[in-house]
């Protein structure tokens, strides 16, 4: 886990470090987000999707990111007009504040806190749930804030259609029966082991802490959702399922207690929503969940 935390702080810290020495261009965050869009982040769908063993029983756990974005939709939408934010901001408070980074922070801190008996909970709740929410109801609902909830249906569908990960979501899954070669594996793990810190980077690259007090009202309801009051509403869900086991609750409450998955940032980006806040979100909200996402799942006993 301590690697796992080095790691995000470099490269938040390097992205801050080459924007403020001037080495690298200022298109470098769109060719980044471009590269991670359509080579690694499908990547990584492919071989997870292709490779997950489901276990019916762990359905709570594949269910609750749903509900988190779909919390995070009707809230921000609720909320955020009333706090004075534009259409983009709102979009991307839906988009950090409604998908949770559950793979590259989420499945460490699972086997940190839980053991090995908390991982394929996890593993679940990453790729049945905030995996397949980022390819589908997140492009959806960028592609209706970039257009102002405009477009019609058809093209609406075909954005979600023509996203690169949803594509390798459904390719992954025609190609389950069928094992990929060991040199496919380690492509597509190596490309898909660039998503994370290439993505902090661009992270570090884009913040602007200044740009904090401004923004405040907009990071608190959005923080407060994603790191406090929907693990709690999850977990209070929990409570009403019978017969469910105490690991399966902790890691899925660990799991929607997250940050802000960094891929909503890429997404923001890619839909020219407010990315200066999508970014905020994530590089505020990691390492405030080193403390909060620890103390809500102690809250399962």
């Amino acid at each position: 886990m301590g690697q796992v935390i080095g790691l995000l702080g470099v490269c938040l810290v390097l992205g801050v470090l080459a924007r403020r020495t001037g080495r690298f261009p200022e298109a470098t965050a769109s060719v980044f987000n471009v590269f991670l869009l359509n080579v690694s982040l499908p990547a990584l769908v492919l071989r997870a999707m292709h490779r997950l063993e489901f276990v019916p029983g762990l359905l709570v756990a594949a269910v609750a990111p749903w509900l988190l974005f779909l919390g995070a939709s009707v809230l921000m939408r609720l909320l955020g007009p009333r706090l004075g934010l534009s259409r983009e901001s709102v979009g991307a408070l839906v988009l950090s504040a409604g998908l949770g980074n559950t793979a590259f922070v989420g499945l460490p801190m699972a086997a940190a806190l839980l053991g090995p008996a908390g991982v394929p909970v996890a593993v679940v709740a990453d790729q049945l749930g905030s995996f397949l929410v980022a390819s589908t109801l997140a492009t959806l609902a960028a592609a209706k804030a970039n257009a102002g909830g405009s477009l019609p249906a058809r093209v609406l569908v075909r954005k979600v259609l023509m996203f690169a990960p949803f594509q390798a979501l459904v390719v992954a899954l025609l190609l389950r029966p069928f094992a990929f070669p060991d040199w496919l594996d380690v492509v597509l793990q190596r490309l898909g082991d660039l998503l994370t810190p290439l993505a902090l980077f661009i992270v570090g690259f884009q913040l602007r802490p200044g740009g904090l007090r401004e923004r405040a009202p907009a990071l608190a309801l959005g923080l407060s959702y994603k790191l406090v009051l929907a693990p709690l509403a999850v977990l209070a869900l929990l409570a009403f399922v019978p017969g469910l086991a105490l690991v399966v609750k902790q890691a899925t409450v660990l799991q929607i207690a997250m940050a802000p998955m960094v891929t909503a940032t890429l997404i923001a980006a890619e839909y020219k929503l407010d990315t200066e806040l999508a970014v905020l979100m994530v590089g505020v909200g990691i390492p405030l969940s080193f403390f909060t996402a620890p103390l809500l799942m102690a809250l399962v006993h």
